[in-house]
């Protein structure tokens, strides 16, 4: 019976030269959908939680979502899934484009690639056909030079990457696909630039996806765009601004990190906004693949026109550097992209070791001419290039992220993480519900594994006080757990403001024969979560690794509309491994029985 998925997976082995097919096993994939459910489930089988990340043994998965390429909105989504050699826990990293479509139509639900090339080496993937071929005259290029290279020998293509960044194994480092879309976090780049594989082009024959029952799916898609359309935040703001639409909205909460988190409140935010990006530098939206909303920007920037950066990095390189330059958080954010650099942990690498320089840790002969100062907006530029190149000493040590950098000069607390992850731009202390997403993030310091922004500052699907403790630990679970169904269906997270679970399910169910109820849905979100959990305890997890740096518990923010607030995860911690059914940060045998784990 024809349904959604292809029903087949792609080993690659790069030490052997093997490629071999296989079926994708339905049973897996009926309680843990696709995506990045899948794909965690699979690597833990695989048994990779014990090795080291960047070694041969490591495997990365790159597996798109059940409803990756069907007619539903947003369904351009796939996950690479991994060892993260920045946590040394799970990484699943999610990217938008159309890559992951073309892999779906192409034939393909997953491509697991293992082992080690000799030489530089990419995978050319042209529907059934799939072969390994030479790379080394690809080496050293930038993200958008390789990406245009390869669809010239490749007609049609669609190409994933990485940069240079990836090829020197930068912790931070990401894999670009479509030229500026990015599975950006972890750490993933790094695997790949380990196995000597530069890049996968994907072509296919194919544009479409057959579903279980189409006249359904068709009936539910034309709801969910109706949705979609008519909401505030899909249908309004971030089509018009952007992401960056976040930027006052934050900053005016009193929740925008300023200097490495030492502030909450930056005075000149509006200058680095989605209204002054608009306004200034905006050629046009981008869409990923069946994207009704367009959030994307494309930019004018240093002459150019490329992809424009994203409310994370303008925060980051912005108000946590103490920059109100626009334009050099542009470049910056390209140069990002370029060498393909994760755009959170990269600028907010920059402003630990800004601190690290303003308290006399990191001197001035180690700047080699351009000092880590706040507000230089030089350095943001320069910076994240030597970090790409990683040639000059404190480049390379700022290219294995804040944690390291900051233990490297004594002082770990300054390094704004979590399980070694930057955290993104939502101060804990202004906004407690982030802070447990934050504290219990499986991949590190995270907003998008359960995003409570959207109930705690946009009043989506109701407004919480974001100030109060009480109920957001269930709120998180449940929000964690609803990102989870979403990411493994191969659908942005941002149909989330407008779309619950029963749309979810009702796409699900019509594109692959399931009958899912919203409740069963949110079981199998529950039952994802708890398999990454399981794979980080295999890889060495401690239950003091779900906190929050002490800046956000012991020091009060000092100014600003939220001043005088800390982080109270000391409270909502314990309740929030109730409702979960865990004890010390694990799943009870209980728990595990109940979610067939």
């Amino acid at each position: 019976m024809q349904t959604a998925y292809n029903g087949k997976i792609a080993r690659i082995n790069l030490s052997t030269g093997e490629i071999r097919v296989e079926e994708l096993n339905m049973d897996l994939a009926r309680k843990f959908i696709g995506g990045r459910g899948l794909g965690t489930k699979m690597l833990y089988d695989e048994g990779i939680a014990t090795v080291d990340p960047l070694s041969e043994d490591n495997k990365l998965i790159y597996i798109t979502g059940a409803m990756t390429g069907t007619k539903t909105p947003t369904s351009g989504r796939y996950m690479v899934v991994t060892k993260s050699p920045l946590t040394g826990m799970i990484a699943s990293s999610n990217s938008g484009g159309v890559w992951g479509a073309k892999l779906k139509y192409a034939g393909w639900d997953a491509i697991i690639v293992e082992g080690k090339a000799k030489t530089p080496v990419y995978i050319n993937v042209v529907d059934d056909k799939i072969e390994i071929l030479p790379a080394d005259e690809y080496v050293g290029m930038m993200s958008e030079e390789i990406d245009e290279k390869l669809k010239k020998v490749h007609e049609k293509c669609s190409v994933l990457n990485i940069g240079p960044a990836g090829e020197k194994l930068s912790l931070l480092a990401a894999i670009m696909n479509d030229k500026d879309r990015a599975a950006g976090r972890s750490g993933v780049g790094a695997v790949m630039g380990s196995k000597n594989l530069k890049a996968i082009t994907a072509t296919a024959t194919k544009s479409s996806i057959e579903s279980y029952d189409p006249e359904a799916l068709q009936e539910v898609t034309k709801g969910c765009l109706k949705a979609i359309k008519e909401n505030g935040v899909t249908g309004g703001g971030l089509p018009t601004y952007g992401t960056a639409v976040l930027v006052n909205i934050i900053n005016n909460t009193g929740a925008f990190p300023t200097r490495n988190w030492q502030e909450s409140y930056y005075e000149e935010a509006d200058d680095t906004s989605g209204e002054s990006l608009k306004d200034q530098y905006l050629v046009k939206q981008s869409f990923c693949h069946r994207c009704p909303i367009g959030c994307g920007r494309v930019i004018n920037v240093e002459g150019k026109v490329a992809g424009g950066p994203e409310y994370e990095p303008l925060w980051a390189y912005g108000g946590n550097c103490g920059i109100n330059d626009l334009n050099a958080i542009n470049t910056a954010n390209y140069w990002c992209n370029e060498y393909g650099l994760d755009a959170i942990s990269t600028p907010c690498t920059i402003a630990a070791a800004m601190e690290l320089y303003e308290k006399g840790l990191i001197k001035e002969e180690e700047c080699e001419g351009v000092p880590l100062k706040w507000g230089n907006a030089e350095a943001i530029i320069e910076w994240t290039k030597r970090m790409g190149e990683s040639e000059i000493p404190l480049a390379r040590l700022m290219a294995q992220g804040s944690y390291r950098l900051c233990e490297y000069y004594g002082h770990p607390e300054i390094s704004m993480s979590v399980k070694k992850q930057e955290m993104p731009a939502y101060d804990a202390r202004a906004i407690q519900g982030i802070g447990i997403t934050y504290a219990t993030s499986n991949r590190g310091g995270c907003h998008v594994r359960g995003y409570l922004i959207s109930p705690e500052i946009l009043g989506l699907p109701q407004q919480l006080d974001r100030t109060e403790t009480e109920g957001k630990a269930l709120w998180t679970k449940i929000f964690q757990d609803l990102t989870a169904v979403i990411d493994s269906m191969g659908l942005c997270l941002f149909t989330s403001f407008a779309l619950g679970a029963p749309e979810y399910a009702a796409m699900l169910n019509a594109g692959t024969g399931t009958s899912y109820t919203a409740e069963e849905l949110l079981e199998v979100g529950e039952r994802i979560y708890n398999i990454e959990r399981l794979f980080n305890k295999a890889a060495g997890m401690k239950p003091e690794d779900d906190r929050l740096p002490k800046r956000l518990t012991e020091q009060p923010i000092p100014d600003g509309p939220s001043k005088g607030q800390v982080s109270q995860i000391s409270i909502t911690l314990p309740e929030y491994y109730k409702v979960r059914g865990w004890e010390n940060a694990f799943p009870t045998e209980e728990t595990l029985a109940r979610l067939g784990l």
